[in-house]
Order: C-alpha cells, then structure tokens, then sequence
C-alpha cells in the first residue's frame, strides 16, 4: 500500500478521486490520518449530491463520525488502480532480488518519449511514483 505522503504528492500532482467500492482513502487531517477505510456498502457508502461526494459512515466505526466529503478524504489508490492510471505510459514491472535487501520492484514507464525507472520495495510505491512523474510531466 502506497504510504499518505506519496498519496499526497499524487493528489497534489492532479490525480482526482472518484470513490467507488473497494477503495481505501484516509481522512486527510492531522492526527486522524493513520486510520484507513474502504468504500464499501456495510460501513462506508458513497453519496453523490449536486454540491460533491459525501462519504457516509454506517454505525459501524470506532468513533463517531457521520460522514466526510471526499475533498476531505485521502485516496491511497490500490497497485491495480496506479497501473490502470498509468495507461499506455507503462512499459513494464519486473522483480529482482538483491541478499542484502530482498525483492526490488521496478516499473518502467514512458514519460516525455523516453522510458524511466521507478524502483521501490513494494510494488505499489513503484507504480504511484511513476504515475506521480507521468501526471506531472503531463502537466508541465
């Protein structure tokens, strides 16, 4: 799972959530942010109004809260989730295995016409620096 900070810099970056079932997001305050949730139809339901998306909590939470706008909300988007936003920019991930460190995942990705690397100890982290590099480059 990608860590809230590197959540952060997507976001920051232009990556917009649209919530949807099976997503884990945080609520992006300062000291409550260490609690994740998943959108799902038991405990957390999306509501959409005209104004935006509320995320409302169904009773089932430790604490009492009724709901969270998602503007609110931190999306830590799933590694399926980051390789289905990277599009027809990923090249590919591969695994190595290194004695002292364990296994190295590396996504590449084409960004600006030329392949770059993204190496990190989990999969996921791979793929959301990647996609925090493409967005930006994009957007520049």
């Amino acid at each position: 799972m990608i860590s809230v900070e590197l959540a952060r810099s997507l976001r920051d970056a232009g990556l917009r959530w649209h919530p949807d079932t099976g997503d884990r997001f945080v609520i992006d305050k300062p000291g409550i942010d260490e609690d994740v949730y998943t959108v799902s139809e038991m405990t957390v339901e999306r509501h959409d109004h005209p104004t935006g998306t509320i995320l409302g909590f169904n009773g089932t939470t430790e604490w009492a809260l009724d709901s969270v706008t998602a503007e609110e909300s931190l999306w830590l988007p799933r590694e399926d989730q980051l390789r289905e936003l990277l599009g027809p920019a990923f090249v590919g991930l591969t695994r190595t295995t290194a004695p002292a460190s364990g296994a190295v995942y590396t996504v590449t990705a084409r960004i600006d016409g030329a392949e770059r690397s993204f190496a990190a100890a989990d999969p996921a982290i791979a793929y959301g620096e990647a996609l925090s590099a493409y967005i930006t480059a994009a957007l520049d």
